[in-house]
């Protein structure tokens, strides 16, 4: 496994191997459901011009790269990509049987206290329906299933909190979903959070983004062997909003994605 570095101007990627490779999301982007500009595309067209990673993964122009996992188009982070048949269906398994790790950051409304187990988590265990919900019923109309999300806290600012996300089962929206039923949306969530948090984001900080991240994915590679992918970094623009509101408590969340 390699890990490479980009300009500022291409997807980061951050790791790869035969066959596939891990690349960091912008938010904003779609991960297949928008050809010739979704995630895939980008990274199907960034193999096509790069010899290193072409000689790394063993894909050549007339492969096309397809997504194990998915992310919302407001989330960034961590994903993985692939090429091959037995490649993808290698990690998607992983994902669909629960036999990978998933962990996120993010940055919640309000002053989520901190658990008080020896691991510092605080369950979450509200039952979602299999699709998305909304504002006023976030659990989602319909038969609903179990639901468990390990949550965090690692530091705090003057209106916001900063949290470590564990998935234990795999719902649409569920860490969105299950942060608004805590009582602490996600900053920036357009379809759980309150009109007033939004606008005080925008005018207060010209915030536009969803404060979800994809920070760490720990998963078992074709050939067996364990890897930890990390993104290099929290992205700027919920770093400034989380120091630039007031005093935290001393967390520096420059490399707050490499102390997990």
């Amino acid at each position: 496994m390699k890990k490479q570095t980009t300009n500022r101007d291409s997807l980061e990627i951050l790791a790869s191997g035969k066959g596939w490779l891990a690349v960091d999301k912008p938010a904003g982007i779609s991960v297949h459901n928008d050809p010739g500009k979704d995630l895939c595309a980008l990274a199907t067209n960034r193999l096509r011009t790069d010899a290193d990673l072409k000689d790394i993964t063993g894909l050549g122009d007339r492969d096309r790269l397809g997504a194990a996992h998915r992310l919302d188009r407001e989330t960034s982070g961590v994903i993985l990509l692939a090429a091959h048949k037995s490649v993808l269906s290698h990690f998607a398994a992983q994902f669909e049987n629960r036999k990978c790790d998933k962990y996120y950051t993010a940055i919640l409304n309000g002053r989520l206290p901190a658990g008080t187990g020896p691991d510092g988590w605080v369950i979450w265990n509200w039952p979602l329906t299999k699709t998305a919900g909304g504002r006023k019923n976030p659990r989602g109309k319909g038969p609903r299933k179990e639901s468990t999300t390990l949550v965090r806290v690692l530091n705090h600012s003057d209106h916001y909190t900063l949290v470590e996300c564990k998935l234990l089962t795999g719902r649409k929206h569920q860490i969105r979903r299950h942060a608004k039923l805590a009582g602490h949306p996600v900053v920036g969530d357009r379809r759980y959070g309150s009109k007033r948090a939004l606008d005080f984001l925008m005018h207060k900080h010209a915030f536009k983004r969803l404060g979800l991240h994809a920070a760490r994915l720990e998963i078992q590679l074709p050939d067996g062997s364990p890897v930890v992918i990390r993104s290099q970094a929290l992205p700027g623009e919920m770093q400034r909003l989380f120091t630039g509101d007031g005093q935290s408590t001393g967390f520096n969340t420059t490399h707050i994605l490499m102390d997990f």
